[in-house]
């Protein structure tokens, strides 16, 4: 049974896109079967694992909404290892449509309930807010991995994130949990970094992951060339900081 973690935080620009592909993509270099779920209208990890948004015949938004089977609107990037469900901007309705729905917040668990079998780990890249995709992505999920950086304004976005965890749990699924919370875009020189890092290991402690993910141009680079960055050059500070993220996360199921 797949272990189906939500990468999400409501305040953009944090990492989570990069760290949805990156992680995935690293996690199943270490053999496991892994999928990678894009509920970002914007579709950035579809294309950031090679995928073309604008061509794929199905994406998530028929899996929402039009009932479709997540097996045969899943597909197989050539060059990584992982399997994606693809999103795009038809997502933007889903969103609308979704209000009105029936089990409209059920409406992701129910299908990855089909194929839970047939992977070890979902990952799934939630739109930077507090919409009905993301609360799919939240009720679907085991538990919640936080992509951060480590600035001021970062500490109140985290406030606002777990009170909506809080409510998720409270409402629509009991058995949420928080994965973790992960340092992105590290810059250990910075004191206001090594502060705000201080603080956050003071309150969350072993909820915070060991590894930390710095500031990196190959990271950056590598979206524009549909690739992961484990792929486009894994050698790159940043490939290695995702490759051990993936065995530190691995480490606590297997």
């Amino acid at each position: 049974m797949a272990k189906i973690i939500a990468v999400a935080n409501q305040k953009g620009g944090v990492g989570k896109t990069t760290t949805s592909i990156n992680l995935a993509a690293s996690i199943a270099e270490l053999g496991r079967r892994v999928l990678l779920v894009d509920m970002d209208p914007q579709g950035n990890a579809t294309m950031g694992v090679g995928v073309d948004k604008s061509t794929v015949e199905l994406s998530c938004y028929d899996v929402l909404l039009e009932g479709c089977e997540p097996a045969l609107v899943i597909v197989s990037p050539e060059r990584t290892k992982l399997d994606v469900l693809p999103g795009n901007i038809d997502l933007a309705a889903a969103e609308v449509h979704l209000l009105e729905a029936d089990n409209r917040e059920s409406r992701l668990k129910e299908a990855l309930s089909q194929i839970a079998n047939d992977y070890d780990y979902v990952f799934i890249d939630c739109p930077p807010s507090m919409n009905m995709l993301t609360v799919n992505a939240l009720v679907a999920a085991n538990s919640v991995l936080v992509p951060m950086q480590c600035e001021y304004f970062a500490l109140e976005g985290l406030s606002s994130l777990m009170d909506t965890l809080k409510q998720v749990r409270e409402s629509v699924n009991s058995e949420l949990t928080l994965e973790g919370l992960l340092r992105t875009m590290f810059d250990g020189r910075s004191r206001l970094t090594r502060d705000v890092s201080h603080q956050l290991m003071t309150h969350f402690a072993d909820r915070v992951f060991q590894t930390v993910v710095p500031r990196n141009i190959r990271l950056a680079e590598a979206p524009s060339f549909g690739l992961p960055a484990i792929v486009y050059d894994k050698s790159s500070r940043g490939a290695i900081a995702y490759m051990e993220l993936a065995r530190e996360l691995d480490k606590k199921y297997y």
